[in-house]
């Protein structure tokens, strides 16, 4: 492609491809799609996005097509791949000039040509770092700005590299570049701190973005440059200078507004300081031994004492508090039982925590996070009273599940809205990681605490309900800790169950608060002869007038139900009652989330009392249709009714047929991947299915034409194949003349595909389903499944070496041999003209590995069908 020629008419296309105009738009799109493998296409739309005069759409599409382009024809052994020479002319091209005036195609640029730096530098690319050192050394700001952009974009995609010898060129070059780039932190750093006292905000905000992007380049090279950092002098001299600027940052913040661009990237840069501890903590653990007991003192001062009031911000905390739970929870701090055993860095490290975390220090973080973290907020208490299923679900719930997976999110963009639950996570999880590391120390501390709060709390003070309702939440958490220490029985006759009867509308977080702690309880010490006691007060509380406190018991009341202890006929004088209540709050919320787990709650009650539901099922039956069809774009929402579905089957029995009219179309659809919602329906639609024919007295022509569905679930071959072969047999049990006359052609082709390519465990099952309708209909089976068994018949001759295989040849064999004799004759026949032997002698070599593979043969029904199969030969004039 000559570069004349060619730049004009490839800027009309791309000018076309922006169109939005489709008739326009096509065709473009089709004939930058055939240029892609065109000599000099690239070099084109490198002087077409470089050309700064040109439209800013245009030139992003350009970006675009170039960076698709790397991924696609860079590499040598690519079809179609780009020329050395011209390989060679771009990546000089592209690091020529670093003054893009558009911050998002500068982006791009930079993403680009750390593409091209993952495959060709340094090998082919020596030149890029250097290049990149002296362009960040210039004055001019947007020359300065972008090169420092594609510096940290190619130092992250380097350090992303994980083959040895990659390792190994990124640890050659940190070293050979940690110098200059912690002198450009700090040099930018510098300059940020002496401008924020000026006024000047363009001026600070370009500075503190230099500052940035120069940090998250020692990020990558501090954390994944250094075999051992610790014994590199400047590696730990920046880490133990973090301290220092973040408190010199933090106190910026208080000349920087809460509203404006500066204030997002300044906290986005104190967040990434504490993003550099937290990864270089995960990634060399033993080097930062060092840095342990400066970075809790750091963490512990600004996040439980005055230190933090009026410079401190909830992201910050967050990742305080990470950085305390990571120390406390480190493995590689954690010394053997046996201390001899221990290697002498954990022990140092251990060492360091123990003198760190003395009684007082543990006695105030413990106070500080019940009594200062743990409150209830104004936000939340209005979210309570505006949107209570949001505040169950769009937030407490959603603490809760984040758990175990907040620590590990650390979006590197991460705006302001993502962070708004965050922080109650977080002090839960802090407050269980320290109580079960110190429990003995803290038990005392929570139990004085508990003891403080005895007896009714004034429903006009609200400060002393929310402190009491904090303590509870600490008491929840540390519930397994406190197994010994807590008479929790007696504790809930004399303290909480009266709480759970005062129905003050102000009183409401408490009584929340108890029936979730009695959910925590539950499987940790509760007597089994409280829980009539307990069902009492649930069927109470599933009527206050708080639908916080409603939702809240119900949860509680699927944890009793869950549990081991739980005795059917201590629950059934109330079943009545809270199935009326929960189906009543089903009706209620309006959310799919809120219904989900209501739902839930509903199908774990019937799946304990099973049959028992019965009689009280009759409302929830009308409901679901319509609740069907109003969830048709919810389909998580219609995976919890499926899953209902299954328990109020199984507890209909054969009842359920009653229920076929809303069940089966269901089942449809679900189970049809030609539809669009089988992606999230499919695994619960056939258990459902699978149940309905469990539980059907006989197969109904509706029942039977849904099979029409199996065919195409059997060539995906999915995970979801064994339980396809229990449905096939539960057609063949329940209607086998029907069924194979009807699906038996289509099935046994089906089969046939199968076994030429499924596993051993496959093969098997398809067998047994071969195997169960010779059982039932002796005569119709062999003939539908007639194809399958010459394989069958020449797997046993040539001694299949899988036991469990050949037992199931064995055991399909003896139903045709014994079930089905002039079957079996015709067989034989045909095979011995595809072996070319006497009918005798086949005969003869088969009996001979029957009765030598007889010991593969496992199960006891099918070593008795084997016996009476061969004893069926004796009376034949067969020599």
């Amino acid at each position: 492609m000559d570069l004349n020629s060619a730049s004009t008419v490839v800027l009309q296309v791309l000018t076309q491809a922006t169109s939005q105009d489709t008739a326009v738009l096509k065709p473009a799109e089709e004939q930058l799609k055939q240029w892609e493998t065109q000599p000099g296409f690239y070099s084109v739309l490198l002087n077409i996005f470089t050309n700064h005069t040109l439209d800013i759409n245009v030139r992003w599409l350009a970006v675009l097509y170039f960076k698709n382009g790397i991924d696609r024809y860079w590499r040598r052994v690519a079809p179609h791949a780009l020329s050395e020479e011209e390989k060679t002319t771009l990546r000089a091209g592209l690091i020529t000039n670093f003054n893009e005036p558009i911050n998002q195609i500068a982006t791009q640029i930079a993403v680009l040509i750390a593409k091209v730096a993952r495959l060709d530098c340094p090998r082919q690319w020596p030149e890029l770092i250097p290049t990149l050192i002296e362009s960040v050394k210039v004055q001019d700001d947007l020359r300065q700005h972008r090169a420092l952009l594609t510096f940290y974009h190619v130092t992250k995609t380097l350090a992303s590299k994980r083959l040895a010898a990659d390792r190994k060129l990124f640890y050659d070059l940190a070293s050979g570049i940690y110098n200059f780039a912690c002198s450009l932190w700090n040099h930018h750093t510098d300059t940020f701190l002496q401008q924020v006292s000026s006024g000047n905000e363009a001026a600070v905000l370009s500075s503190l973005e230099r500052t940035l992007l120069s940090l998250k380049v020692l990020r990558k090279l501090t954390v994944n440059g250094f075999v051992e950092p610790h014994k590199n002098m400047e590696v730990m001299g920046f880490l133990h200078g973090i301290f220092d600027r973040l408190k010199q940052f933090l106190e910026c913040s208080r000349s920087i507004g809460t509203d404006n661009v500066c204030r997002d990237r300044l906290e986005k840069t104190i967040i990434l300081f504490t993003k550099v501890l937290l990864d270089f903590l995960d990634q060399h653990p033993f080097s930062f031994t060092p840095l342990i007991q400066r970075s809790l003192e750091f963490s512990v001062s600004y996040v439980f004492t005055e230190v933090g009031e009026g410079v401190t911000f909830e992201r910050f905390i967050v990742q305080c508090m990470n950085l305390i739970k990571m120390i406390v929870k480190n493995y590689a701090y954690k010394p053997s039982k046996n201390f001899e055993d221990s290697s002498p860095e954990t022990l140092e490290a251990h060492k360091i925590k123990m003198a760190f975390f003395t009684y007082p220090t543990l006695t105030e973080i413990c106070r500080r996070l019940v009594s200062h973290y743990f409150l209830l907020t104004e936000e939340e208490l209005t979210m309570w009273e505006e949107d209570p299923e949001g505040f169950n679900f769009g937030n407490y719930y959603f603490w809760r599940a984040l758990f175990v997976i907040f620590l590990i999110v650390a979006v590197e963009e991460t705006g302001g809205d993502s962070w708004k639950y965050s922080l109650r996570p977080c002090t839960e999880v802090l407050f269980i990681d320290i109580f079960h590391e110190y429990n003995q120390t803290l038990t005392p501390v929570l139990l004085e605490m508990m003891q403080t709060l005895q007896g009714p709390t004034n429903v006009e003070d609200m400060n002393a309900l929310l402190i009491k309702d904090a303590v509870y939440n600490a008491v929840g958490l540390a519930a397994y800790e406190l197994f010994d220490s807590v008479d929790f029985d007696q504790w809930f006759k004399n303290q909480l169950l009266p709480e759970l009867q005062v129905i003050h509308n102000r009183y409401k977080p408490l009584r929340r608060r108890v029936i979730w702690l009695v959910g925590q309880w539950i499987s940790v010490k509760f007597k089994s002869d409280l829980r009539p006691m307990l069902y009492e007060a649930i069927c109470n509380l599933l009527q206050d007038q708080d639908l916080v406190v409603r939702i809240e018991t119900a949860t509680t009341l699927k944890l009793t139900v869950d549990d081991f202890e739980f005795r059917t006929d201590q629950f059934l004088p109330y079943l009545e009652t809270m199935f009326t209540l929960l189906f009543q709050l089903l009706q209620q919320v309006t959310e799919c989330d809120t219904k989900m787990h209501v739902l839930h709650v509903l199908s774990c009650v019937i799946e304990r009392v099973n049959m028992q539901i019965r009689p009280y099922v009759g409302c929830l039956v009308q409901y679901l249709p319509l609740l069907w069809k109003q969830s048709e774009e919810h389909n998580m929402l219609r995976c919890a009714i499926l899953t209902t579905l299954i328990h109020l089957v199984q507890g209909l029995g054969a009842d359920s047929k009653n229920l076929y009219p809303f069940l089966l179309p269901v089942i449809q659809l679900s189970t049809d991947v030609s539809q669009p919602p089988h992606v999230y329906l499919l695994e619960d639609g056939l258990e459902l299915w699978l149940v309905t024919l469990e539980n059907s007295p006989c197969v109904t022509p509706e029942l039977l034409r849904i099979f029409q569905n199996m065919s195409p679930l059997l060539e995906l071959s999915s995970e979801n194949l064994r339980t396809c072969f229990k449905i096939i047999n539960g057609y063949i049990f329940l209607s086998s003349t029907e069924f194979l006359q009807t699906y038996a052609v289509g099935l046994c082709q089906s089969f046939c595909d199968l076994l030429k390519e499924i596993t051993t465990e496959g093969q098997v099952q398809v067998l047994k389903v071969v195997e169960n309708a010779l059982k039932v209909n002796p005569v119709l089976g062999a003939q539908m499944f007639q194809p399958i068994l010459p394989c069958v018949f020449r797997g046993i001759i040539e001694g299949e070496r899988y036991p469990v295989v050949m037992s199931t040849y064995l055991g399909v064999m003896g139903r045709v041999l014994l079930q089905n004799t002039s079957f079996f004759s015709s067989l034989l026949t045909e095979m011995a003209h595809k072996f070319n032997q006497e009918m005798d002698q086949l005969l003869g070599n088969m009996i001979e590995m029957w009765v030598d593979r007889m010991d593969n043969i496992t199960q006891p029904e099918r070593r008795k069908l084997s016996a009476l199969a061969l004893l069926s030969l004796l009376p034949s004039d067969n020599r």
